[in-house]
């Protein structure tokens, strides 16, 4: 077979098809690991240095000035890598409140309406942020995110561009829009981020009512975004979220309260023209054929038990492996750092010889790592380059 192109060899793996070689790629690279470890490269030069398959990110909204929406002037920090302007309007304001904090950053959010207004404090280091007070604390609280929230769209100009400019060397990804600040690509995810996971799960059971009225809020605002991809040049577009994973809800609760609402946004999305992997960090296995069943484009991370997952990458592949591309099952926590090439290169053999067969997999870490070995992301690269369907015949 003669050599693809980083975006020809990603895109067929996408489509279930045999590359050239195995696809080898990163979720994200924080930057704080190219801070700490490359001297602040640019994003696309980590992907160059190591010889892996690129993303680049971009997720650009565009507000819909005839419903008066406008970028939000108060917004400070607007992140390198998707260049998300907030998008708000006269009856949708966020103020910005600075909390002294001895060891974080701490931030109070307050979403002003003409109705009242809502907050939620934030803090984070320079790995993550994280939600110390949930936005939502009456439940009638969503009756304003209802009735201001704004709905962003996507600039596809912006993502055409990017497109043009990045061609053959790999693909362009985005997620479905998420809540003002802080939020998830997926509905239910999305509503946990604003009433947090414990209170969230128990109001399953105590008001399903109000859980299902939340999350159609929500995924009206996604159904919005959605829609306007027509013409985007995305390659694939992120839904989903670890908060449904089998890790944190049931098989049931994900029956009921995630799978009608995102299988929605997934039908939507093809629609538009738009190709969805479906992010699951944590426990796969129980809902595996529930999440394929969605019908995404692509399923993962099938986090190792290792890492706290579940996953058992061989018996994942054979369960649904003819329905989805498969991407991420590699172990970063322990074989990029205090390990030697020779075990990073087995892991890479191991994903490879489990999930590879046949193609319609891409290698990856199972989400996020924060620090790493240089030499061993060097061996992660290299090896994964060698495994060839050579191996295993179509």
């Amino acid at each position: 077979m003669s050599s693809m192109t980083s975006r020809q060899r990603m895109l067929t793996a996408l489509a279930g098809g045999v590359p050239d070689r195995l696809p080898v790629t990163t979720h994200h690279v924080m930057l704080s690991f190219l801070d700490k470890y490359l001297g602040g490269v640019p994003y696309p030069e980590f992907f160059d240095r190591f010889g892996m398959d690129a993303w680049t990110w971009i997720v650009p909204y565009k507000p819909d000035t005839a419903k008066g929406e406008y970028f939000d002037p108060n917004q400070t920090f607007i992140h390198p890598l998707d260049h998300t302007h907030r998008v708000v309007s006269d009856n949708w304001r966020i103020e910005t409140e600075a909390i002294p904090d001895p060891e974080y950053h701490t931030v109070r959010y307050r979403f002003v309406t003409p109705k009242g207004a809502l907050s939620m404090v934030l803090q984070g280091n320079q790995y993550t942020d994280w939600v110390v007070e949930p936005l939502i604390k009456d439940k009638r609280d969503i009756d304003l995110i209802a009735q201001f929230v704004t709905h962003p769209k996507c600039d596809v100009d912006a993502v055409n561009r990017r497109a043009e400019e990045f061609g053959e060397r790999g693909l362009v990804r985005g997620h479905i829009v998420y809540f003002d600040v802080y939020g998830q690509p997926g509905c239910w995810q999305d509503a946990v981020e604003l009433v947090g996971t414990e209170r969230l799960i128990m109001e399953t059971y105590d008001d399903p009512d109000w859980v299902h009225a939340l999350i159609k809020i929500l995924q009206e605002r996604k159904k919005t975004f959605i829609r306007s991809l027509k013409g985007a040049r995305y390659d694939v577009l992120e839904l989903g979220g670890g908060a449904a994973s089998s890790t944190v809800i049931s098989p049931k609760l994900f029956d009921q309260f995630v799978a009608p609402y995102d299988a929605e946004l997934i039908a939507l999305a093809h629609e538009a023209g738009q190709r969805i992997v479906y992010h699951t960090c944590g426990g796969m296995m129980p809902i595996l054929e529930r999440v394929a069943a969605m019908k995404p484009d692509a399923m993962e991370t099938f986090t190792p038990r290792d890492m706290g997952g579940d996953v058992r990458l061989a018996e994942a592949k054979q369960r649904i492996g003819d329905k989805v591309c498969m991407i991420g099952g590699f172990d970063q926590f322990h074989f990029f750092v205090n390990n030697t090439p020779e075990a990073t290169r087995a892991e890479v053999r191991r994903c490879f010889n489990e999930a590879g067969p046949g193609g319609g997999y891409i290698l990856s870490p199972s989400d996020h790592f924060f620090d790493a070995d240089l030499n061993l992301l060097g061996a992660f690269a290299d090896e994964a380059r060698r495994c060839t369907y050579l191996e295993y015949p179509a």
